[in-house]
């Protein structure tokens, strides 16, 4: 796996290089392919956190954890990236059986589709009076159960999709008593 690892606030040793590096590698017996990813150590107020952002595939796998110890809070994030890794592959595993397709060609097709897809976020430059952040990303097709995953490994309240079924930009979102919504438009 390789790691970019930033410091905000806190200078990133080589004995805290060599921990994250041998602490994420762990992550490297779930994957066929050497993946990328950015871990960011920043000291705030006395706490320290750890925020790591593996891009897999069309998922964004992301944690972040924060303590009195750095090493801790890495190691929390680790456990945290790991749990979300196993419920993504199961979730893949059980979907691909479901629809009675190989696991290797669904993810070969992923990575197909992660390579052409532009995910870099840009900034207008001219903004409304009233709306102070402009955030424009990529809406990929996927079903509303693929969208709620996705969203669950942001750790977002809600997340914008192409929805499959319906060729319609959908939104789902997280309710009150742990249950989702799922927002479609009307068209005429």
């Amino acid at each position: 796996m390789r790691l970019t690892i930033k410091g905000r606030n806190v200078e990133v040793t080589d004995a805290l290089r060599t921990y994250v590096e041998k602490r994420f590698s762990k992550l490297e017996k779930y994957f066929s392919k050497e993946l990328e990813g950015t871990v960011t150590l920043l000291v705030e107020k006395g706490e320290q956190r750890a925020e790591a952002t593996i891009p897999i595939n069309r998922f964004i796998l992301r944690a972040e954890e924060s303590g009195m110890d750095m090493y801790a809070s890495i190691d929390q994030v680790v456990d945290k990236i790991e749990r979300q890794v196993r419920k993504y592959k199961t979730r893949l595993n059980r979907k691909a059986k479901q629809t009675e397709v190989n696991i290797g060609e669904l993810l070969r097709q992923e990575e197909a589709e992660q390579k052409t897809a532009d995910t870099a976020a840009e900034l207008q430059n001219e903004q409304a009076e009233k709306i102070s952040k402009v955030k424009q990303f990529h809406v990929r097709m996927m079903d509303p159960e693929e969208a709620i995953m996705q969203m669950e490994l942001l750790d977002h309240d809600f997340f914008i999709f192409l929805n499959s079924e319906s060729d319609a930009i959908d939104v789902v979102y997280r309710r009150k008593g742990g249950t989702y919504g799922l927002l479609q438009p009307l068209t005429k």
